[in-house]
């Protein structure tokens, strides 16, 4: 049997670490000057006190992390819903996986919606090590329960790694009896079109000899997750960077853009948010598993087009899920004009299902993207390329909800 031990590489910090890791991260200047920019009503001397008080990163995310997402929310955003309706959080746990639309938030306000919602823990989150290049966000995030994602490793160190992290999350919910958030791509879709990675589901299901992948799977009750945000303050970023990307397509990121998108996106303006849970998918992972199993040889799907085919059911559940404002249904019609795209994207989908809106949204969307477009700084400046984009980001999300109510 695995020991919390055989993850040292990876895990969050145990009890017994963190009061030697609290006092590396409190002398770090860096981190001085975050915490006073992003708690402002706080004296650090006070935060500092606040902290050594936790005695496990469940205690940490409870007195800090709640706290500061419940302020965050109240300041940068309209307020956010949650709906667990489906599942029972406070008796069982799962593995959350989701779209992706902010670095720092989409786990920590599923962490805080969870408890909030009657759930006697948070969860531990994947995180890409790309996002860990300063020594004391890597400190961060493994005291709020993170666990890290290597990326970018050669093909025989990748598939050791991608099995001693699926080996983690089983752990976890196995045998920590705790939850999973784990993002459906690696990184997020800068376009919002999600779609989950086959590579994901195959990761999590590498299995001993005698457990069959859709079995592997089942254990990790996985529950799809849909995420909206009314407004991404991140927009003008990712809108910024598919220009770079067009117009050089060596450009790569820096760890300065990455810093910069997670304080713009922890300290912009948000809007209404919703997280959506879909059932959990242990019933329809076990009757694929026993249709598998009862087909001849030739019949059976090869393990590839099975990856494929769970990522679908992900992909469906999280589109036909989201929450769509008036932004996304704005974006779609102002995109269509745009482009001269004659599809009826709402063919055949209930009325009630159609997002409404009025002409002063319509006003209020337009200065909005105006106005994230002014942010942008660069020295040739494509502003129609950069509208079809920022429209495209809100867009797509309607477009996929519709598609997957067309099939309904």
């Amino acid at each position: 049997m695995a020991s919390i031990y055989d993850f040292d590489d990876i895990r969050p910090f145990l009890p017994e670490e963190l009061p030697h890791v609290f006092d590396q991260l409190l002398a770090d200047p860096q981190f001085r000057q975050v915490a006073t920019v992003v708690m402002p009503g706080i004296p650090f001397d006070m935060l500092s006190q606040r902290i050594r008080a936790c005695k496990d990163s469940l205690a940490f995310q409870l007195n800090i992390g709640h706290s500061f997402v419940d302020q965050l929310l109240k300041e940068h955003s309209t307020g956010v819903e949650a709906d667990f309706s489906k599942l029972d959080i406070v008796n069982n746990r799962f593995t959350f996986i989701s779209n992706h639309r902010d670095i720092v938030l989409d786990s920590a306000i599923l962490a805080k919606m969870l408890v909030d919602n009657g759930c006697p823990t948070t969860c531990e989150i994947a995180i890409g090590d790309n996002l860990l290049s300063l020594p004391w966000v890597e400190k961060l995030v493994r005291i709020n329960k993170s666990f890290i994602v290597h990326r970018s490793l050669p093909p025989r160190q990748m598939l050791l790694a991608s099995k001693h992290m699926c080996d983690y999350i089983h752990f976890v919910v196995g045998e920590k009896d705790d939850n999973v958030w784990i993002a459906q791509r690696e990184g997020r879709a800068k376009n919002s079109d999600d779609r989950t990675q086959p590579a994901l589901i195959k990761m999590l299901s590498m299995t001993p000899k005698e457990l069959a992948p859709l079995q592997r799977l089942q254990e990790l009750h996985i529950v799809p997750l849909a995420i909206a945000y009314e407004y991404d303050p991140c927009d003008y970023l990712k809108a910024r960077e598919m220009q770079l990307r067009r117009d050089c397509p060596d450009w790569k990121k820096s760890a300065a853009d990455d810093v910069l998108s997670m304080k713009t996106g922890i300290m912009g303006y948000k809007g209404r948010i919703s997280y959506t849970c879909a059932p959990c998918m242990d019933n329809t992972l076990q009757a694929m598993w026993e249709a598998e199993n009862a087909a001849d040889n030739a019949y059976r799907e090869k393990e590839h087009a099975v990856y494929e085919k769970v990522a679908a059911l992900i992909d469906k559940e999280i589109h036909r899920n989201y929450t769509i404002f008036p932004s996304n249904a704005i974006a779609l019609q102002w995109l269509t004009e745009l482009q001269q795209d004659t599809t009826d994207y709402t063919r055949g989908v209930d009325r009630q299902r159609l997002c409404q809106y009025t002409e002063k949204d319509m006003e209020t969307f337009r200065q909005y993207i105006q106005q994230q477009i002014d942010l942008i700084d660069l020295p040739e400046k494509d502003d129609p390329f950069l509208l079809e984009q920022m429209l495209t980001m809100y867009a797509n999300p309607y477009k996929n909800y519709l598609y997957q109510w067309q099939q309904a």
